[in-house]
């Protein structure tokens, strides 16, 4: 314990070697794991246990992981995957395997650390949290970080809706990424080139779930549908909303006020009425288009001498 707070331990084993289709993941990590540990396995050496490594093409392979295009420049593709990630490439990597293979994202990973996090208590009788990490970019900021695509024994999210500060503020949005913090604290002693695929962070034990309590999963932290607001790329809104595609992507339906504003920014004339906001305007692509984005409707269709109505969708 250091007299100033508590301390935390990284520990990344040297000398793992080169994990290959049908290892024993439960084995290495109640080779290394005590009471108490959160075990920090990346999502390379699972993808490789489970034998998700593939040959072929590279493009062909992240369009059978896509679930939904974000956004695309270039070569470069956000995708949501098959795990609900929103990712480069859809997690699909050529790195760390032996020229000409891909690996895939594990099929399941949080049901992995169940089963890892079983195995290593029935083992060794030891009680840890076990974490599956990958590498993604974040929105608005150079460089990528590790994050929990896998999690069992430990809640991946402290949600502070409802508490104090120590000013006495209620707090309303904040809630740390617990599983995030603790695979990008991994990161930094396993290294991307150190060929170190597993750490032991210590330091946790309080935060480490009761036996048989795996809590909910890294899929936890995965926003739902509809509630991103960067649920699409800003070319590929536009598209959407033109087209009247992916309206799930663009959430429930806005607040007057809202699409209001976005009208009067568009150069339409609209006031709110009782029945929802009234046009001075056909409606013509423009404004079938903003309706669309906001999740708003035509109700009554107008003309020359009549206004459009609109309503939220129900």
């Amino acid at each position: 314990m250091n007299p100033d707070g508590v301390a935390l331990q990284a520990i990344a084993p040297e000398g793992i070697g080169e994990i290959v289709p049908g290892a024993d993941l439960a084995d290495l990590v109640a080779t290394y794991a005590v009471e108490g540990d959160v075990v920090v396995l990346t999502s390379k050496v699972v993808s490789k246990a489970e034998g998700r490594l593939i040959t072929g093409d590279r493009e062909a392979a992240i369009r059978a992981e896509t679930v939904r295009v974000v956004a695309r420049r270039g070569p470069t593709s956000i995708v949501e995957n098959h795990l609900g990630l929103i990712m480069a490439a859809a997690g699909v990597d050529a790195s760390n395997v032996e020229p000409g293979q891909l690996v895939l994202l594990p099929t399941d990973p949080d049901a992995t650390a169940r089963r890892l996090r079983e195995q290593v208590r029935t083992r060794t009788g030891a009680n840890v949290a076990i974490l599956i990490s990958d590498t993604a970019g974040r929105a608005w900021r150079h460089g990528q970080t590790d994050i929990a695509i896998g999690a069992a024994g430990i809640q991946p999210l402290e949600e502070f809706e409802g508490r104090t500060d120590a000013y006495g503020n209620e707090l309303a949005v904040t809630a740390p990424a617990i599983a995030d913090e603790v695979t990008a604290i991994a990161e930094l002693v396993s290294g991307k080139l150190g060929r170190r695929p597993l750490t032991l962070v210590r330091g946790l034990a309080g935060r480490v779930l009761a036996p048989g309590d795996h809590g909910p999963g890294a899929r936890r932290l995965v926003r739902e549908p509809g509630t991103d607001m960067f649920g699409l790329g800003s070319r590929e809104a536009v598209a959407a909303a033109l087209s009247g595609t992916q309206g799930a992507a663009f959430g429930a339906p806005a607040l007057p006020g809202d699409l209001l504003d976005a009208l009067a920014q568009c150069g339409f004339e609209a006031s709110a009425v009782e029945d929802g906001i009234s046009v001075a305007a056909v409606p013509e692509v423009r404004l079938l288009a903003l309706a669309f984005a906001y999740a708003w409707q035509v109700r009554t269709a107008g003309s020359v001498d009549t206004p459009t109505l609109l309503a939220p969708l129900s």
